[in-house]
């Protein structure tokens, strides 16, 4: 329970950031403590952060969920919903840049793994350290892979 009540919120935080539907963000949240509580996700403590570890069951039941065709088609009612609103937040419109914009070339043609550090510490807004046992990767590596990631599009944006 308490893990539950301690990083519930911040999960389901995380995952709507991936998710616009409330709906299955929900139901991976609690996927994701149930399995927890079933014990088939192991937790090995080997000082990694609790946080870390929720967040890489979290983010594989949700790739699982949008697997599914219900997912799909429960995604494109959200998605024509938000594409009817009249005037989109500032976090969309900073969202809708990193998607569609210049910043979304420069990340296309960046590696999967200097991407992948960026998308957990700034996307994501994983510490290094959760990013690390999210990515299955030394905290140092995530440093240098987020200031790689970061020389590189200053250099393409410039």
């Amino acid at each position: 329970e308490e893990l539950y009540r301690r990083y519930a919120p911040w999960l389901t935080a995380r995952m709507r950031s991936r998710c616009a539907d409330a709906g299955v963000v929900d139901d991976v949240v609690q996927e994701t403590f149930l399995a927890v509580w079933r014990g088939t996700a192991r937790y090995r403590d080997s000082g990694a952060d609790a946080a870390g570890w929720l967040w890489r069951i979290a983010s594989r039941r949700l790739i699982d969920a949008l697997r599914g065709a219900g997912a799909r088609g429960r995604l494109r009612q959200t998605l024509a919903r938000l594409r009817h609103r009249d005037e989109a937040s500032a976090e969309e419109r900073v969202l809708a840049g990193v998607e569609h914009g210049d910043l979304a070339g420069a990340l296309v043609r960046l590696s999967p793994e200097l991407r992948a550090v960026l998308q957990a510490t700034v996307l994501d807004g994983l510490t290094t350290r959760e990013a690390a046992v999210l990515l299955g990767i030394p905290p140092g590596t995530v440093k240098t892979r987020a200031m790689r990631a970061r020389k590189q599009l200053r250099e393409a944006l410039a």
